[in-house]
């Protein structure tokens, strides 16, 4: 791992969260990401799952933790199984967590090797009544793959076939949607480094540059700083490519007069950043474009002021849709006809703002949370409204990472330019 060692207190809390909320007499078992191949013998890098490294903080593949606290024994309250270390894999892998290294990182004092598992747990299965299993639950989830967990679940149910099994899954999403103050911290990091990229790129962009050659310059900024990279895949998406949502190729050359979309976010120690801001390839924005922009500021800033705590998300979107038809109606995109006329299922502001305005952010960038509870204090999310006009070649978004507080929100990427003469004196330094 690249990042420095966070604070084991993080991972004992959020396994006291977690054990709250579990039934009498139950066990709960969570497994590591597999390595995934690309083709011969190569492979993509290691990615740990969120919810193992939430609840151990253990970074590492072929990994199991257990957790029952109903157990006869102290020491099997909590264990984690790994793979066996030595002198070998030291060479061709790298180190390996030991026993005592893993407890450093976790608080977890019971480790055993993963030849161990099958036989300590037909002991603690015949003390539990009730397994919680862990699947990928996330709304938009791409559940095609087989995962690790996935396969330890098809063998492990036949085994113990008249347990109670639970999922674990409602458990994880609501716990890990309300952020600790580590937390907060590790992505305030991720927003730091995100902050040095795109102050890096705003002197490097000029007519003639190449999309790939600001990937690059982030890459690089990112990478220098203790980050894996980017927290997803990035869009730098200059002129028209900016009306296409997920345009990734980023292959194109930047030309004078064009607005740049730069959707782009550093992780940190698992921790993601989310970030979008438009840059003029030129140094200046056109009075046009920037009263594009500056609508979508204002959008951004007010609905930043509608997230609070108790709001609920369906009616936060709605609220904001009122906002953006306003802005609309005044850079003349749509007329009150528009709006007469409009489907109140796909209104006329969506022909412009096709997309939602905020989603949970953490460990994922598109976290795990309820979309149909109240918002809670120290809840995570962006605030990313946009304006797409295809026939002008001009998309703009504006986006930002916010905490949520009683009072006033904070921005954790506040120190990042955002209003277009900023970023114009940025540019022309």
């Amino acid at each position: 791992m690249k990042y420095h060692q966070i604070d084991s207190a993080l991972f004992v809390a959020n396994r006291k969260d977690f054990t709250k909320q579990l039934k009498s007499s139950s066990l709960a078992i969570f497994n590591s990401n597999d390595i995934y191949p690309v083709s011969a013998d190569s492979s993509l890098p290691f990615s740990q799952h969120r919810d193992l490294f939430y609840l151990s903080g253990v970074d590492q593949e072929e990994s199991i933790l257990v957790i029952f606290p109903d157990a006869s024994e102290e020491a099997h309250k909590e264990i984690l199984f790994l793979k066996e270390t030595n002198d070998h894999i030291a060479v061709w892998e790298g180190e390996k967590l030991t026993a005592d290294r893993a407890f450093e990182v976790s608080g977890i004092q019971t480790v055993y090797w993963l030849d161990q598992f099958d036989s300590t747990m037909k002991k603690l299965m015949s003390e539990a009544e009730n397994v919680y299993l862990n699947t990928n639950e996330h709304l938009r989830a791409n559940t095609e793959v087989e995962t690790r967990e996935d396969r330890f679940i098809k063998n492990f149910k036949p085994t113990y076939p008249i347990h109670t099994y639970q999922r674990s899954a409602p458990i994880m999403h609501e716990i890990r949607s309300v952020k600790k103050g580590i937390e907060i911290d590790l992505m305030q990091q991720a927003c730091n480094l995100t902050e040095k990229g795109v102050k890096r790129v705003l002197e490097f962009i000029k007519p003639g540059v190449w999309e790939h050659e600001i990937e690059a310059e982030l890459w690089h900024e990112f990478i220098k700083n203790r980050s894996k990279g980017f927290a997803y895949t990035p869009i730098i998406a200059s002129g028209y490519n900016a009306c296409v949502l997920h345009y990734i190729e980023n292959n194109q050359q930047c030309q004078a007069g064009d607005v740049i979309l730069m959707d782009v976010g550093a992780e940190y120690a698992n921790y993601s950043s989310d970030l979008t801001r438009c840059i003029p390839v030129s140094g200046k924005f056109t009075a046009r474009q920037k009263a594009v922009y500056n609508a979508v500021l204002h959008v951004k800033n007010e609905a930043t002021k509608l997230l609070s705590p108790g709001v609920n998300l369906n009616d936060y979107h709605k609220q904001v849709g009122v906002l953006m038809e306003e802005q609309l109606l005044n850079l003349k995109l749509i007329d009150k006809t528009d709006i007469k006329n409009q489907d109140p299922n796909w209104p006329a502001f969506k022909k412009y703002f096709m997309h939602g305005t905020s989603h949970y952010i953490g460990l994922d960038t598109h976290d795990v949370g309820s979309w149909v509870a109240p918002i809670r204090e120290n809840m995570v999310f962006t605030v990313e409204p946009g304006i797409y006009i295809p026939e002008e070649n001009l998309g703009i978004r504006l986006e930002d990472d916010i905490v949520i507080k009683k009072g006033d929100n904070f921005n954790l990427m506040q120190n990042i330019p955002i209003i277009a003469d900023e970023i114009e004196d940025w540019m022309n330094k």
